[in-house]
């Protein structure tokens, strides 16, 4: 089965010598739907790469309420901060639909860092991203209100498809868990962003009608 590293945009600008070197320690793991990956407090033993399927990195309250942290797809890595730190997974792993992965373990992945410091500047690269995608998530639940909070989704994935019209590709639970909310108030709140035309829903499609609304929206400039 392939190993290649070209879907990850974490790696491009590595050498060839060095994709290669990863390339040998990578080991690939299928799983299923509803399988755990890793729970929260299990060793770091390794880091992750997505190259078919979708990963949840969630965690639960003492009540066991269920917070999304990320979801994330094909071309993406995820789990490599416990493998910088040397501790335990922060949080827990478990996929959305069958899933194939790459598997770095920590040991041969650090033996290579120490002989290659352009792959360190990339990983480091990574961390900083994650890490500037966790303060904005942050500043959105603690500042802004669910409508705001799906706006922004909403504006996101128009940028990252480049389309006005997409698929929704996690359920209506999953999307309100990982917007700080419950599916009952998403409800309302798209119902409200239907009913005002800013969006339009069939399904699992959803249709972006009014942008400069929605930017606004987004930003608080307007509430509905």
């Amino acid at each position: 089965m392939d190993k290649k590293l070209e879907i990850f945009p974490t790696f491009s600008s590595l050498s060839q010598e060095h994709i290669l070197a990863l390339e040998s320690i990578a080991q690939i793991k299928k799983v299923e739907a509803g399988q755990t990956i890793f729970l929260e407090n299990d060793p770091g033993i390794g880091f992750y790469g997505i190259t078919k399927g979708k990963i949840k990195i969630y965690k639960l309250s003492p009540f066991g309420k269920e917070h999304i942290l990320h979801i994330f797809g094909p071309g993406e890595i995820f789990a490599e901060v416990a493998v910088f730190a040397g501790k335990n997974f922060p949080a827990n792993a478990l996929a959305l639909e069958e899933s194939t992965l790459l598997f770095f373990p920590r040991d041969k992945f650090r033996g290579l860092l120490a002989d290659n410091p352009d792959l360190s500047l990339a990983l480091l690269g990574l961390m900083s991203m994650r890490l500037r995608q966790m303060v904005g998530k942050v500043e959105e639940l603690s500042l802004k209100e669910v409508p705001a909070r799906l706006a922004t989704h909403l504006l996101l994935l128009r940028e990252n498809t480049g389309q006005n019209k997409f698929s929704l590709d996690i359920n209506k639970t999953q999307l309100a868990a990982l917007l700080g909310t419950i599916p009952e108030t998403l409800s309302r709140v798209i119902r409200k962003m239907k009913d005002e035309s800013l969006i339009k829903t069939s399904g699992n499609m959803v249709v972006l009608l009014d942008i400069q609304s929605l930017k606004e929206l987004a930003e608080g400039g307007i509430r509905i």
